[in-house]
């Protein structure tokens, strides 16, 4: 787990709200840890009918309904990526944010109507293929809906809406990307102008379970060298709901982004063979597959990339003058709720910026 994960960023999860783009849905993790208590928190209003109109885009109407559902996804998304379910309690923390996430919602509904008139749509067989996967290793109906709710999802309908409507996002806007083309020259002005962009940090790419006691981590080891999958021994016993649901990937790491026995074993240990490690948070088995030295990387190695960037960035200019075209209201002082008083016991703040747990 990244040091992050060592305490919830809530305060700090608005620049994680803040998005262009709606992220893609993350599948519910089968574990979690309990959620911290907080105090309840009364809305500073009275409850309003869901029918309730929060804006409009063109000639649909969007609802209070919507806008709760689309801010509990919002917020689960932030609290998930600490390591943490989501909960009702947790909620208010995160109501100065609501007219941002309102502006956001109606700019999404805006860009899903520009996709339908061009007639761009999400593969259903691959929005099947994603619920499916989501649902192994749940025993039952029961169960899988437990794990949706703690990840922001009223039911799978709305998980499965939410996986659609980010694949059509996503896929008009590989679309509008292909329209653009950059020559080399153009790659590599961008590139001499951005080197402090390309020049990394070393890294080690690494996976990890997370598990209570020593035996627990030997066992997993002995597993390992049986034959068992990494990814499913992570998704089956993983304490670590961040990275568990993704097989235990950690992405890589820079130095100093985990505490400090475990940043210790990814940077000097050995690649490719299990290692158990001990850290307050219990005890990993973890796997490193990679390391890259500290340096500039390659015109060669990241001018694909620079294309991507530029081709993102020229659709998204795009988008944002199709948008303006289309009428779009909203009524803020709907959504708004009054946020804890300060004085009131809240999570702590980390120091560093809001990013996915790892250890």
């Amino acid at each position: 787990m990244k040091t992050i994960f060592l305490t919830l960023a809530l305060v700090a999860g608005g620049a994680v709200l803040a998005q262009t783009t709606p992220s893609t849905p993350a599948a519910p993790a089968q574990t979690a840890p309990s959620t911290p208590a907080a105090p309840a928190q009364t809305p500073s209003t009275p409850a309003q009918d869901p029918a309730t109109t929060v804006g409009t885009v063109g000639s649909e109407t969007v609802t209070l309904g919507q806008f709760e559902a689309y801010f509990r996804e919002a917020v689960a998304r932030t609290v998930n990526g600490q390591g943490v379910p989501l909960s009702d309690d947790v909620l208010p923390y995160f109501n100065q944010y609501r007219p941002q996430l309102l502006d956001q919602l109606v700019r999404e509904r805006a860009v899903l109507q520009l996709a339908a008139k061009a007639g761009v749509q999400a593969d259903p067989a691959k929005v099947d293929a994603d619920v499916a996967q989501a649902r192994q290793g749940f025993t039952d109906d029961t169960e899988f809906t437990s794990a949706l709710q703690a990840s922001g999802y009223a039911n799978e309908a709305a998980f499965r809406s939410s996986l659609t409507s980010s694949a059509v996002y996503s896929n008009f806007l590989d679309t509008l990307k292909g329209r653009f083309t950059f020559g080399d020259a153009v790659v590599a002005g961008y590139y001499n102008l951005h080197k402090a962009d390309f020049t990394k940090k070393a890294e080690a790419c690494a996976k990890h379970i997370l598990v209570p006691t020593q035996a627990e981590a030997n066992t997993v080891v002995t597993q390992l060298k049986g034959g068992s999958s990494f990814e499913d021994l992570a998704k089956q016993k993983s304490k670590d709901p961040g990275s568990a649901a993704q097989g235990g990937d950690l992405g890589c790491l820079a130095p100093g982004e985990t505490v400090a026995a475990f940043d210790k074993a990814a940077f000097t240990g050995p690649l490719n063979t299990p290692q158990v490690v001990q850290t307050e948070f219990g005890w990993h088995v973890l796997l490193v597959s990679s390391r890259t030295a500290a340096g500039l990387a390659p015109l060669a190695d990241v001018q694909a990339g620079i294309r991507d960037q530029l081709g993102r960035e020229a659709a998204q200019k795009y988008l944002d003058a199709q948008v303006r075209k289309i009428r779009i209201t909203t009524v803020p002082d709907v959504v708004k709720l009054d946020t804890p008083a300060e004085d009131t016991e809240t999570p702590s703040t980390p120091s560093t910026p809001s990013t996915p747990s790892t250890p």
